[in-house]
């Protein structure tokens, strides 16, 4: 189901113009990649809890000969399933404590069990290095089911931003590699499209996030490499986009990455996979991060989405 797009979607939200103003540094792109600045950025500890959460474990899982941190939401009741939740912060910054919050709305709503990865980061681990840590962990929840009580088959993927890139990469890598298929992506502003430039970052460049800023994510990422044409880097490369995983999509209205999100959700569309679209007018980038007001409807849109679809298995 593709949503229709106003045409006022772009129009700031009143209350999002009102905060910037009363502090106009809050809409300036985070550009310090220096390394106390990264430090900070990267940081373990994020806002006040937003949701209660029964039971939240720290782990570390033995994977491939590496170890991954993972953060773990479970609650009181049987899970619908679980979701393996990537942060964002252009593959440079942020952590499952930074963007905790994020993880505490998915698993409310879902009613599933979290499992968030504290992924490897760019400029010093490039990729495929995060990627490669994302799938690892996706397979270790799938093999790990039963620990949770739950069928190994309800594991579903989520992420925003650059989290949402790899939402989509984890599907593609699974499909292509034969591996067993997820029950949903949730894709929550994501990045898709590399290097291109599309016209809603022309229109928003500044607003939390810029043209600039996203060059640098990209060079960090890619470590200096052409990876417009790999569909593990930038998904709506890929050849076909059939047989993945039931998808939410949401948008930002006036979010730089709302044209290449909506352009990766149309595709899905065409290739016959199980699709929701959903823009959020006047809304910028990170808007869930940020818990702005509209956040609460798009964390309970988004999480009633994922706990139908885990509950169907």
């Amino acid at each position: 189901m593709r949503d229709e797009a106003p045409t006022d979607e772009g129009t700031l939200d009143p209350w999002v113009a009102a905060w910037i103003e009363e502090d106009p540094n809050r809409a300036v792109p985070f550009d310090h990649f220096e390394p106390e600045m990264l430090a900070l950025a990267r940081g373990p500890q994020g806002g006040p809890p937003t949701k209660e959460i029964a039971t939240i474990t720290d782990e570390v899982v033995g994977i491939d000969g590496r170890e991954i941190p993972i953060r773990i939401y479970e609650h009181d009741a049987a899970p619908t399933g679980v979701v393996v939740y990537f942060h964002g912060g252009g593959f440079v910054i942020g952590s499952i404590g930074l963007m905790d919050n994020v993880a505490r709305e998915i698993a409310h709503w879902s009613g599933a069990v979290v499992v968030s990865v504290e992924y490897r980061l760019a400029p010093e681990n490039p990729y495929p290095a995060g990627l490669d840590d994302c799938v690892a962990v996706t397979r270790w929840a799938q093999a790990n089911a039963s620990r949770f009580g739950v069928d190994p088959a309800a594991v579903a993927v989520a992420g925003e931003s650059a989290g949402g890139n790899l939402s989509a990469a984890v599907a593609l890598r699974l499909r292509d590699t034969g591996d067993s298929a997820l029950a949903a992506q949730a894709l929550l502003y994501p990045g898709t499209s590399g290097r291109a430039i599309t016209d809603s970052m022309r229109e928003f460049d500044g607003l939390i996030l810029s043209l600039g800023v996203m060059a640098k994510f990209n060079q960090a990422y890619t470590g200096g490499r052409d990876l417009d044409n790999d569909p593990y880097a930038t998904p709506l490369s890929a050849e076909s986009l059939a047989e993945l995983p039931p998808a939410f999509v949401l948008l930002g209205g006036s979010d730089l990455l709302r044209d290449e999100g909506r352009a990766y959700a149309h595709r899905l569309d065409d290739a016959g996979v199980d699709l929701v679209e959903k823009c959020y007018p006047g809304q910028p980038h990170g808007f869930l991060n940020f818990d702005f007001p509209a956040a609460a409807g798009a964390f309970e849109d988004v999480g009633t989405w994922l706990r139908t679809k885990l509950t169907a298995v």
